[in-house]
């Protein structure tokens, strides 16, 4: 309880009922030492995949501090038996999320983490840091949704930083039309809401006829639109933002299509220990080397070995071209280096998944595996 109580009193200058802004980070000097969830170790006959052991890395390598710390003013960081202790006593985790409350991500937080305590973040970086540098326990953040894709963003930062997945949670998103008492359809001209969810309502809002406006996210829309007592202007966001902000529901489920589900990522600073006892899913990223057939071949070591892939999303590796000029392109680099983010059905606690693993290590120029972590294999 020492522990809990110290951690505490760090934290007592943000106030959580408001998003933690960068500025705020910024003001905390705390870093977390890198250290991977996994690596493979050759040895004379085979290649083993071991975990690495993050009890002793902690104890090593606790923190880095500024120089104008006292290093007796910065709180040993929780293992994760001590937050699993404080969690069965009646503590609730800190879980940040993007947006301000009534967004889906804090909807998304609670249901991964029942009676846990939301933080809203201003931006998906401002959540990742903020576990990083303890502020909070864990962040629950989207990756994809089922009919605007990916989320690229994350799956950057995901790169840039270094945190585990270690659980995934499924939401359907039901969004309605909002407006202020008094305020009905005819009346409105425009609708404000995050870029995706305009366009999962496409068909609705251009049969309503109104003009569409960005926002950052869909709760600060609905909180926009309540604050300034706008009349001629709605927003689209969930039932919860217009309980929170005094908005009426004018319309419900007005998303093109009622399978619209979203896929959160949870993250903490810690992996967990992946098992075979239940459905598990391992996240990577890799890169090769560019020539005919090398995606083919990276591919095929879960092929040969049955292990089903569920996801392949690639991205360009950031600040980074390789100097090699093809003529007739003007100039133009020829090809970028490209990251490959997969997702494949098995824990890496199975043999099939660290011998695959192993196989990709031979020839694949970099390797990471973000996490191993079970399958949420319920209902959104």
């Amino acid at each position: 309880m020492m522990i809990a109580l110290k951690h505490k009193v760090q934290l007592r200058d943000f106030d959580f009922r408001k998003p933690i802004t960068a500025a705020q980070l910024s003001q905390r000097r705390l870093k977390i030492p890198f250290h991977a969830c996994y690596r493979i170790t050759n040895s004379k006959n085979n290649k083993k995949f071991q975990a690495i052991e993050l009890q002793k890395l902690m104890q090593d390598y606790p923190y880095e501090f500024d120089s104008k710390d006292s290093p007796t003013s910065l709180p040993r960081p929780l293992t994760s038996a001590q937050l699993s202790n404080l969690t069965s006593e009646g503590s609730r985790l800190r879980v940040a999320y993007q947006g301000v409350r009534g967004a889906y991500s804090e909807s998304a937080a609670e249901k991964a983490y029942p009676n846990c305590e939301p933080v809203p973040c201003e931006q998906f970086d401002t959540a990742f840091e903020a576990v990083e540098k303890w502020l909070v326990d864990r962040a629950v953040l989207p990756i994809e949704n089922s009919l605007g894709g990916s989320i690229h963003r994350n799956y950057d930062l995901l790169l840039r930083h270094r945190l585990h997945i270690v659980g995934e949670v499924k939401l359907a998103i039901r969004h309605c039309l909002l407006a202020n008492h008094g305020v009905i359809v005819e009346d409105l001209k425009r609708v404000l809401s995050h870029p995706q969810a305009l366009a999962q309502c496409e068909t609705t809002l251009t049969g309503l006829g109104l003009v569409r406006e960005a926002v950052d996210d869909t709760a600060g829309a609905a909180k926009h639109v309540a604050f300034h007592k706008l009349k001629d202007a709605g927003a689209v966001a969930s039932k919860t933002a217009a309980r929170i902000y005094g908005l009426d529901i004018i319309a419900e489920d007005i998303q093109d299509d009622s399978d619209n589900v979203t896929r959160f990522l949870m993250l903490a600073r810690e992996p967990i220990i992946p098992g075979t006892d239940k459905p598990f899913k391992t996240s990577i990223v890799f890169s090769l080397e560019e020539g005919p057939g090398m995606l083919f071949k990276a591919l095929a070591v879960f092929a040969m070995r049955n292990v089903n892939l569920t996801k392949i999303e690639s991205r360009p590796l950031q600040k980074q071209t390789l100097p090699t000029l093809d003529d007739s392109a003007n100039g133009f680099p020829k090809y970028f280096p490209y990251l490959f983010y997969v997702d494949f059905e098995a824990s890496m606690a199975d043999q099939r998944a660290q011998n695959a693993l192993g196989h990709l290590k031979e020839f694949a120029t970099f390797l990471r595996v973000l996490g191993s972590y079970p399958t949420d294999t319920g209902l959104p």
